[in-house]
């Protein structure tokens, strides 16, 4: 492995609210470009002041801005604004709106459990949980845990990064006696040399006194050429896809292994779904998402079984989110790796 170029610490106090509604465009953040000769990428970095992402419900590491291989871009901004005012997403004229806590992009991955956080029904209020990736939350005087607010961040614990010219690492590490939480997390976004193929290489260990039982998925938020998801888009599995839930056959249905849109997405229009049908064994996490209108796609495997699999998409965005689960005992690690292999496609005759 090369010798890091770049190392940035910090340790997080007090958690810092986003007061006003603010156009994506006019903002500047911490990132850091890697490339491998196919791919560039742009990475944006874990910042409590200044940073892409600073809300509660995802991870702050990883954070993928941009991915250009052969002239198309995979990654970007979905939301031309955010608005602190907005629960989830809405729309005004300038376009989309994002709350604070879902203005995430690139792969965009969360930790929870049954949607709750680490220890969030055994402390009172007052106490504090954990969020993985995030830091330690305050618990405000409400029963039920939402992942759709934003909570007082106590300490984000001690983040480090490190840089190559190919590749990014990230490293978390917390503990909260208080709750009985702790543990070190480590991501390296890397770049395969002289291939057009990006990992996620993940390992969290458990340094507290609890059990770490969580589940994490890939939000995925697809953004390919900012095509707005329609006909051309499909997403292929390794196994006959079953339908959770009813779907609205407006806009997607499902083709054995495939779902496929059947009508572009406009104005507030919402595709979503709950997929069923994988096994027990990685094989099945093998995710194939294709656009023929733009003539790319991107292959995802994962190296742990599946849990579930969901879809959501609106006009600006398709994501695609594969869950997996842990259960980390106190001293215990556990490892995962995503890889995001992207192409582009023949042309069709």
């Amino acid at each position: 492995m090369q010798a890091p170029l770049r190392s940035v610490q910090f340790i997080g106090i007090l958690g810092v609210g986003l007061l006003s509604a603010y156009p994506v465009a006019a903002q500047s953040h911490p990132s850091a470009e890697i490339s491998n000769g196919a791919i560039t990428a742009k990475i944006y970095l874990p910042d409590p002041v200044n940073g892409f992402y600073r809300s509660t419900r995802f991870d702050w590491s990883g954070v993928i801005g941009s991915l250009k291989y052969k002239g198309h871009d995979f990654y970007g901004d979905w939301f031309q604004k955010v608005d602190p005012a907005t629960y989830d997403f809405g729309y005004d004229d300038t376009g989309v709106v994002s709350a604070p806590f879902t203005a995430m992009v690139g792969p965009g991955e969360e930790f929870n459990t049954e949607r709750k956080a680490l220890g969030y029904d055994e402390a009172k209020p007052g106490g504090t949980f954990i969020k993985i990736g995030v830091g330690v939350l305050r618990k405000p005087d409400e029963a039920k845990f939402d992942h759709s607010k934003t909570y007082e961040i106590v300490d984000r614990g001690k983040w480090t990064v490190k840089k190559t010219h190919n590749s990014v690492e990230f490293v978390q590490a917390l503990s909260d006696p208080a709750s009985g939480y702790g543990y070190t997390y480590q991501k390296v976004v890397r770049l395969v040399p002289d291939k057009p193929e990006m990992l996620l290489e993940h390992t969290l260990k458990n340094t507290g006194t609890k059990t770490i039982s969580s589940t994490v998925y890939d939000h995925n938020f697809w953004t390919l050429d900012h095509l707005p998801p329609g006909p051309g888009l499909e997403i292929t599995f390794p196994f006959q896809l079953q339908a959770v839930r009813p779907l609205n056959n407006d806009f997607i249905k499902l083709e054995g292994n495939k779902l496929v849109y059947v009508k572009e997405l406009a104005g507030k229009d919402r595709a979503t779904a709950s997929l069923g049908g994988f096994g027990q064994t990685p094989a099945d996490y093998d995710i194939r998402v294709e656009n023929s209108r733009a003539g790319a796609g991107v292959r995802i495997r994962g190296d742990r079984p599946l849990t579930s699999v969901a879809l959501w998409s609106i006009r600006t965005v398709m994501a695609i989110e594969p869950y997996i689960e842990m259960n980390i005992p106190p001293g215990g690690e556990f490892t995962w790796t995503l890889r995001y292999d992207y192409y582009t496609l023949a042309p069709k005759p």
